[in-house]
């Protein structure tokens, strides 16, 4: 039984200590539009009524996100 989206998406929070203001402003530095609501869902247990699965584009983004946030945008090209 391995780790799924979900899990990993939550350990990456615990981890890096993120709140879920700090989880939209990651979202929002790759303009990927996420509510509170939608965080709350993936974040339950799997067997709550309300339970949403982290899909893969939702993780990448938010990965992608990380990223930018913890080492900065990335620099333009030199010619």
């Amino acid at each position: 039984m391995g780790l799924n989206n979900n899990d990993i998406f939550k350990k990456l929070r615990v981890a890096h200590k993120l709140r879920d203001t700090d989880i939209i402003e990651i979202f929002a530095l790759v303009d990927f539009k996420v509510t509170k609501s939608e965080l709350g869902a993936i974040f339950r247990k799997e067997g709550h009524p309300n339970y949403q699965e982290c899909g893969d584009q939702f993780l990448r983004n938010f990965l992608n996100g990380l990223i930018i946030h913890l080492r900065g945008p990335m620099p333009p090209k030199k010619k």
